[in-house]
């Protein structure tokens, strides 16, 4: 609410204290004889100026709620006049009549009190005021309640958009670094020299053995640096190229450890425009095979399917007796990149010996059509 995010405490004391020092050097107050009567006109002022300003507050706030757009601007201003206007006139005559009231202890003859403005047109003087109302009055109390609380809000809402500004900066800046992060935990396994010696040494050993399959070897370690290289200008990828990497990936395991190791992709057709960030697939793929057994007599399977929008990357858990260091770092980078995109957390677990990870898929980006 408008109310709960504008702080004008000392604002109010100040500008309250400031109108009724104005009140006391405009009546003269301090030219008279100290008398009861002073005291209560003094005190009546007082009261007044608080309950004009509470209440002029609390409308501005009320009609600015009520209409917040830019186009509901000068309805609001209107609204917000002739409330006010009304209220302040309310608390002149109410004022007026509690004066007279401890001063005569009766409302008898009690008329409000009338000092409104003039205008003198040909020697003819016309009254700025009608029944106790005063115009002039009326505008200046608007014009000045008005002012300094569109400042108040001007300047609120300049600081919120600010916060907000910098929040997205830092955010972007968050996506970002988890995203270059995730490419080069990614890459690590990659461009190791150990990665490159294996690629090698199996490249090398089919190039005599199977020509064919060494170039379709090289083909997709090709496919498997280009992806990683495109990823890196990219937060979001859709999910049939993420998959086309993936099978990439998974060909260069496949030809390095044989039976040992499957894979099964299970993906509605309808969801393949959807997307998630770059690398997501493939860091599970390989978080799976570095703490898991792969031997063709305890193969490693790993599926990859669709249920609803959710997709869910799964394998069957035969741990490592060794023990390798696992930082979760590959995971903690996936969680991190879908919480910045607004997806909340992503499911990790275990369930009848799999391991299993369910992600969000995110909508696909919109199709426009020339219309030609």
């Amino acid at each position: 609410m408008v109310v709960s995010t504008l702080n004008d405490k000392w604002l109010r004391v100040g500008g309250i204290t400031a109108l009724m020092l104005m009140s006391l050097v405009i009546d003269d107050y301090y030219e008279r004889p100290l008398s009861t009567g002073l005291i209560v006109r003094a005190l009546t002022t007082f009261v007044a100026i608080v309950v004009t300003w509470h209440v002029m507050r609390a409308l501005i706030f009320y009609f600015r709620q009520q209409y917040p757009s830019k186009r509901q601007t000068v309805k609001r201003l209107l609204l917000t006049f002739l409330a006010g206007s009304l209220s302040s006139t309310l608390i002149f005559w109410l004022t007026g009549a509690i004066r007279h009231l401890l001063a005569y202890g009766t409302l008898a003859n009690y008329h409000p009190e009338n000092h409104g403005a003039s205008i003198t047109i040909n020697k003819r003087t016309i009254a700025l005021n009608l029944y106790g109302f005063d115009f002039v009055q009326a505008v200046t109390n608007f014009i000045f309640f008005q002012a300094i609380y569109e400042t108040l809000f001007f300047i609120r809402d300049s600081s919120l958009n600010q916060k907000r500004l910098r929040q997205a900066e830092q955010e972007q800046e968050k996506l970002r670094t988890a995203n270059l992060q995730s490419q080069l935990d990614a890459l690590k396994q990659q461009v190791t020299p150990h990665f490159l010696f294996n690629s090698l040494n199996v490249l090398d050993s089919l190039i005599d053995d199977d020509p064919r399959q060494a170039r379709v070897f090289l083909e997709q370690l090709s496919t498997v640096y280009r992806y990683l290289l495109r990823a890196n200008d990219q937060h979001l990828t859709d999910l049939a190229s993420e998959l086309d990497f993936v099978r990439a990936y998974f060909h260069l395991l496949k030809t390095r450890y044989g039976a040992g190791i499957g894979l099964c992709i299970t993906v509605d057709a309808g969801l393949l425009d959807c997307r998630v960030p770059p690398l997501t697939l493939q860091l599970l793929v390989e978080n799976a095979v570095k703490h898991n057994i792969i031997l063709p007599e305890q193969p490693l399977s790993v599926a990859i399917r669709t249920e609803g929008h959710q997709l869910i990357v799964q394998n069957n858990l035969q741990r490592r007796q060794t023990s390798i260091l696992s930082n979760k770092v590959g995971l903690a980078n996936i969680a991190t990149k879908y919480r910045l995109l607004g997806q909340g957390d992503i499911l990790i677990g275990e369930e009848n010996g799999q391991f299993v990870v369910k992600l969000p898929l995110l909508a696909a980006e919109p199709h426009y059509s020339s219309g030609l």
